[in-house]
């Protein structure tokens, strides 16, 4: 039973551990790399808008082709208009 415990005791223990190490051997980037990665993010984002535009832009009238309602009529009255019988 104790071996069962150290060996789940152990594995926060290690991640902890290994997690630290990583943490030491990070560095922060330059400033020049700052920028650069800033500039990929930025294009990045520029290009995805803009395959959502053309996309958008390409299905709006493939949906208005497949969803397409007559208009109504210029002088449709709301209820039937009954002939003769005046009052």
């Amino acid at each position: 039973m104790s071996e069962r415990f150290t060996e789940f005791a152990e594995i926060p223990q290690q991640f902890v551990k290994e997690g630290t190490q990583f943490v030491n051997r990070c560095t922060k980037p330059s400033k020049q790399e700052y920028i650069q990665l800033c500039r990929a993010v930025a294009v990045g984002f520029a290009v995805m808008g803009f395959i959502g535009f053309f996309v958008k832009l390409i299905h709006i009238p493939i949906n208005n082709i497949l969803v397409y309602v007559s208009p109504p009529l210029l002088f449709h009255a709301p209820y039937p208009v009954l002939s003769g019988g005046g009052a």
